[in-house]
């Protein structure tokens, strides 16, 4: 089952997952509308025939207009991916940077996509390489006006593989994902952090941590976590030893004095916990 818990709101990097093909449609069709009042140039990247899904954006006047005006087009994914191949990220981050330049030189206020990715990250390579790629783009997202809706069939890939992506998104509907960590900034060294990590995370969070690949910046790692629930002492474990062995220290920045105490009583040099009131 499909939960729509999480809105879109204007950050605009929304990992869609997926049953019912007609939620999807209408998911699509409000992030595209709202694209369409900001000023955005348009683009749905369709898994199949494109035709089918002119058809069906066309059952909103709007859209109907902006498919008639140019300003929302509908690309193959293979016009716009490598399909059957693992994706190259920073070629692929490229590629959408120079479409949103192109779409601010036209006139337009960025560039907004819908994308059906569920090809794209079928086998286990593909599914690593375009989880690491996910959040290259949510770094750019955070510095240029490119927005993006990436949607999975979970019928297909399975609820792990759907975990494994949108926990690397700010903003998702997937019922499966309990945390997510995401860009706070271009650099790539401080991220967000929201939701719970316990025993049941343990491993989900080490892979997003190892495709996040943070990068540190005078010798820290900064994770913004003010919306972080709840941390158990596995996950600052795991958050000590990601800093060693990257030869740098962590903060994690949580208004949880709990995580504070936790972390004292397990004397973790290297990592510290900051209380945001």
């Amino acid at each position: 089952m499909t939960s729509e818990r999480t809105p879109l709101t204007p950050y605009g990097h929304v990992c869609w997952v997926y049953d019912d093909p007609a939620a999807l449609d209408r998911a699509a069709r409000r992030f595209l509308t709202a694209g369409l009042a900001a000023g955005e140039r348009l683009w749905y990247v369709a898994a199949g025939r494109v035709e089918p899904v002119v058809a069906r954006l066309s059952a909103a006047p709007a859209l109907r207009d902006a498919l008639a005006h140019g300003s929302l087009e509908v690309v193959s994914l293979g016009d716009t991916y490598r399909t059957g191949a693992v994706v190259d990220g920073p070629a692929q981050v490229r590629a959408y940077a120079a479409a949103t330049e192109d779409a601010l030189a036209a006139g337009h206020r960025g560039l907004r996509v819908v994308a059906e990715a569920t090809p794209l990250v079928r086998t286990p390579a593909q599914l690593d390489a375009f989880s690491r790629y996910e959040h290259l783009i949510d770094r750019y997202m955070r510095a240029r006006p490119f927005r993006a809706m990436c949607a999975y069939d979970r019928r297909e890939i399975g609820g792990r593989a759907a975990a494994e992506l949108a926990c690397l998104h700010p903003e998702t509907n997937a019922a499966e994902t309990p945390f997510q960590l995401y860009a706070h900034d271009a650099a790539g060294h401080r991220v967000g952090l929201t939701g719970e990590l316990d025993e049941s995370t343990e491993d989900l969070f080490g892979t997003a941590l190892e495709r996040a690949d943070l990068r540190p910046v005078d010798g820290r790692l900064v994770l913004e976590a003010s919306r972080l629930r709840f941390v158990d002492h596995r996950a600052l474990l795991r958050l000590r030893e990601y800093a060693r062995q990257r030869d740098a220290a962590v903060v994690l920045r949580s208004p949880r004095a709990a995580a504070a105490r936790l972390t004292a009583l397990l004397d973790l040099p290297g990592l510290t916990v900051e209380v945001a009131r």
